[in-house]
């Protein structure tokens, strides 16, 4: 008879070999930890998919939306010579585009060009993003109309190529469930870095070139999404008929609406809506309040980049912090925690207005350096779980286009806090040179931004691990047949990693 091995002995030899192996290790995991961690999720679902993610979030919104934010403020103000409420509301315009990511996902999903539903919609992105920003650099003296016109363009483009590699990331949550929360962290994180790279350029960059010379380097970004588009191993759809497109918007759309109109969707999607909207977005007060040179501290160019930049940093530990200790706890919480801590940090732009910060002694570049990088990580942390949620919403066969609804309805929301917080500045009458009534619309804006904790009941109590939606929800059949009915979806992998 064979003597079993007492359990407590075994345990023991297994903490003693783990305590080798970390010592042994354990430091150089620091090193190749991230190295490792990009290996996997390649290795997981293919590199193109990384490649992607880097590139359009990275690269595009994070670098080149860095960028734009700051060229185009210089440009509405130092250019276009307009009043902080008119910029302010000229600027939502170029949301628009973001509003109606499900006809892009739409488009994507259901029609393929030359046989691609993937790589022509990244080309056709590019060039949107290309044509623009040329024309914007190359012309002195444009009339805003245009000027709008050719941002809201450019902001086309980006949208498309997000949604694109939106239904990447949804499909991909879907499929590797465990692996949601690292495929956003993998978004954020290029975003962020993308993000702290441009700021702390956009700075230098208007002071040597002016915002129009910025315009013409964001025509860089725009080409590296159609690099996006040429190198992307996608498998060609043959036979596809053009005659069934009609039929699959009607089911696409019928399902989205029959799965938006589920309790445990439509009740998230609205917390979305309100946490965005009820977020006032007064920064173009802010901004000019920051480069006046009698009322306010006058900062440099090179400076507001600088600031913006360490914000980006602020958001880089805000991810990091989710990804490695807050990425399994419960969506309300999380949100609950978040948004009360974000209204709060609001206090720490009031405090600068009303110019406390001197009165303790903290100069005004440092209240201000530390004032954007509480933000930027609280809004990161807020967002965050918001993200991994809406993945998690979306039913099998038709996520791109989903999740474009979701991200839409939060960008809906984005786009009326920056309505509302250019009604805000001109009912207060805060202009180019009058800023009396800043410290009014600070307030104002911190107490709305903690207003959607009455609504948290809204978020699920559920961890990204759970599953949300009914298990008839989860996938979207028609009643035609079962492959060419469907809303196709094609993945970034190779027949052989879907195997």
């Amino acid at each position: 008879m064979i003597e079993e091995e007492n359990p407590e002995t075994k345990l023991k030899e297994m903490e003693e070999e783990d305590d080798k192996n970390v010592s042994k290790f354990g430091y150089w995991d620091y090193i190749w930890g991230p190295l490792n961690w990009l290996k996997m999720l390649a290795k997981e679902m293919h590199w193109s998919f990384v490649f992607g993610v880097v590139i359009v979030y990275g690269f595009s919104q994070g670098l080149g939306g860095a960028l734009n934010r700051v060229g185009t403020e210089y440009y509405m103000k130092d250019v276009q010579k307009l009043q902080p409420s008119e910029a302010q509301i000229y600027q939502g315009f170029t949301a628009i585009p973001w509003m109606v990511k499900p006809i892009w996902g739409l488009m994507t999903d259901v029609v393929p060009v030359l046989g691609y539903h993937r790589r022509p919609y990244f080309i056709f992105a590019g060039i949107l993003g290309i044509v623009p920003m040329l024309y914007l650099s190359l012309h002195q003296q444009m009339h805003i109309f245009f000027a709008v016109l050719s941002l809201t363009i450019g902001s086309t483009g980006a949208a498309i190529a997000d949604v694109t590699v939106d239904a990447c990331v949804a499909q991909n949550s879907n499929k590797h469930q465990h692996l949601a929360p690292d495929m956003q962290s993998l978004c954020s994180l290029s975003s962020s870095i993308g993000s702290l790279l441009g700021f702390f350029l956009s700075g230098l960059l208007v002071h040597f070139i002016g915002p129009q010379g910025v315009f013409g380097l964001l025509a860089i970004p725009a080409a590296l999404i159609c690099l996006v588009g040429i190198t992307l191993q996608e498998p060609q759809t043959v036979n596809f008929s053009y005659k069934q497109v009609g039929q699959k918007f009607l089911d696409a759309t019928k399902a989205m609406t029959d799965t938006l109109k589920l309790p445990d969707v439509w009740r998230p999607c609205l917390y979305l809506y309100l946490s965005n909207a009820m977020s006032l977005n007064i920064y173009d007060g802010m901004f000019y309040w920051y480069t006046d040179s009698d009322a306010g501290p006058n900062f440099s160019q090179e400076f507001v980049g600088y600031i913006l930049s360490i914000g980006a940093a602020g958001a880089i530990l805000g991810s990091l912090l989710y990804q490695y200790a807050l990425k399994d706890h419960q969506f309300r919480d999380l949100c609950f925690w978040s948004q009360l801590l974000l209204g709060l940090s609001g206090m720490l732009d009031l405090m600068l207005v009303l110019r406390l910060n001197l009165k303790l002694g903290i100069p005004d570049h440092i209240f201000a350096v530390l004032d954007e990088c509480a933000f930027q990580f609280l809004g990161r942390l807020k967002w965050m779980p918001l993200l991994v949620l809406s993945s998690k919403l979306c039913p099998s066969g038709i996520e791109g286009t989903f999740f474009a609804l979701i991200m839409s309805i939060g960008n809906i929301g984005t786009f009326s806090s920056s309505w509302f917080g250019g009604i805000l500045l001109h009912s207060l009458n805060i202009t180019r040179t009058g800023f009396d009534n800043l410290w009014v619309a600070i307030l104002i804006r911190n107490i709305a931004r903690i207003s959607p904790l009455l609504v948290i009941f809204l978020v699920p109590r559920t961890d990204p691990t759970s599953s949300i939606l009914p298990s008839k929800a989860s996938s979207t059949e028609s009643a035609e047949t079962p492959d060419d009915s469907k809303i196709e979806l094609v993945s970034l992998m190779t027949s052989v990693d879907r195997r």
